[in-house]
């Protein structure tokens, strides 16, 4: 069996080629991370294994790919770009990683909602036109963070959090218990939050899962942080909601299209600060990533699943 990551950007290539030279295994790697789901079955050439970042994986291209077997999917968020349902029925596996890059994540919230706070954003911009933009800021010191969803990122922002002396309160689907961390019901999660932030898979459950009805819950002149996936959030609820002003600021690492379209009405808003969906890319997450694909691929070529 031999592997190919099909799509990799110039940082994820050297940390393959890096990982690589430890062992023998048969993954190749194509430098191109602007590829088309169309250039799949003529790349994979008869290789049983696709690493995959970034590029759409449809069924209908999936099933041309005469001999894939197997994708390892470069994160948890498999389902924005391919249907693993239907993968499954056409005999080809798909693996996801988890936990690579908690802390990276974690740390793109917090620092999303302290820009947010202190609106850096915005006065930066200002300045650099040649305004002295001075904004009253939000202390967060003692203010109330809620998060949606509680895994691993959720629980290293807890931490952050916790250290800087906030309050963190949660909800999660499933019952939970996590030191210095009060699980709640959302209702009165999104009533009592300052800054809510969003911690949740992508999945038919969960889109939209912050509505039009969740977001005029929220507690007003609030802060929403995003870095889990842009469909969790009704994106056309969120922008007339800091149009008004019920929501105070959103600090955005995740869009409902990606790249997020030159003049989006995000971008023309004051009390946005946007990010392109960077939240994992640090180079110990990187370097946790790949190896954990590379250890996928060596399981499914000694185990054959």
């Amino acid at each position: 069996m031999r592997a190919l990551f099909v799509d990799a950007n110039d940082t994820l290539a050297a940390v393959t080629e890096k990982l690589l030279r430890k062992d023998s295994l048969p993954v190749g790697i194509n430098r191109d991370p602007a590829i088309s789901p169309d250039d799949l079955p003529r790349l994979l050439d008869g290789a049983e294994i696709m690493i995959v970042d970034h590029t759409a994986v449809p069924t209908a291209v999936a099933a041309r790919c005469a001999a894939l077997k197997h994708v390892v999917f470069l994160g948890t968020g498999a389902r924005s770009y391919m249907n693993p349902d239907e993968l499954v029925q056409q005999g080809i596996a798909v693996h996801t990683i988890k936990g690579y890059g908690d802390t990276a994540v974690a740390e793109c919230a917090i620092a999303l909602m302290w820009a947010s706070a202190k609106n850096f954003g915005e006065m930066d911009r200002g300045m650099r036109e040649g305004n002295w933009l001075r904004r009253d800021a939000v202390q967060l010191t003692g203010k109330t963070l809620g998060l949606i969803g509680f895994g691993g990122i959720a629980a290293e922002a807890a931490r952050m959090a916790l250290g800087c002396g906030m309050k963190v309160i949660a909800w999660n689907r499933t019952p939970k218990m996590h030191p210095g961390v009060e699980f709640v019901a959302l209702e009165k999660l999104l009533a009592e939050s300052h800054v809510v932030s969003l911690h949740l898979l992508l999945n038919d459950e969960t889109r939209n899962f912050l509505s039009r009805e969740r977001i005029a819950m929220m507690r007003p002149g609030s802060i929403l942080i995003n870095t889990a996936r842009g469909a969790v959030v009704d994106e056309d609820a969120m922008i007339e909601a800091l149009r008004s002003g019920h929501i105070g600021h959103a600090g955005l690492d995740v869009f409902t299209v990606e790249p997020l379209p030159a003049g989006h009405p995000l971008t023309k808003l004051p009390n946005v600060t946007l990010s392109a969906h960077s939240a994992f890319r640090t180079p110990e997450a990187s370097d946790n990533l790949i190896g954990a694909a590379l250890d996928h691929c060596r399981r499914i070529i000694a185990t054959g699943r």
